[in-house]
């Protein structure tokens, strides 16, 4: 059995990530979590959301299987990540929110902390036709 990683899988992160992030960028507390949130809780979320990705694609999209794909299951969880990101860094730039030139750190926080539930919506999006 072998898994890559193609444009309808990107087209379903894209869309799951799409479906969380609009919701959340909107709200002013996702705003201001993200300008006052502290480093240690801001890692943490981070690492939150990469450990529940992790465990998400783990079940559901390789079935418990990832001893001959660990590279791809890898591969899957940081593309997955970073396409999210992407996601909703283009959300909050349409809505203004996204600081990069001005202060590029707000705007990375920003990008973490609806990230997290944003990936999940990308991941549980992603596994919807896998065998």
């Amino acid at each position: 059995m072998k898994f890559s990683f193609n444009m309808e899988d990107a087209g379903q992160v894209f869309v799951g990530a799409f479906a969380l992030a609009v919701p959340i960028s909107f709200s002013e507390e996702a705003w201001r979590l993200g300008e006052t949130l502290p480093l240690p809780n801001l890692v943490m979320l981070f690492v939150l959301s990469v450990v529940f990705l992790a465990l998400f694609t783990y079940q559901s999209v390789f079935q418990n299987n990832i001893k001959s794909r660990l590279s791809v299951f890898i591969f899957r969880i940081v593309i997955a990540y970073l396409m999210t990101a992407l996601v909703v860094g283009l959300v909050l730039l349409c809505l203004d929110k996204l600081p990069l030139l001005d202060d590029p750190i707000t705007s990375l926080r920003r990008i973490i902390v609806i990230s997290m539930p944003a990936s999940m919506g990308a991941i549980i999006v992603d596994s919807f036709d896998k065998e």
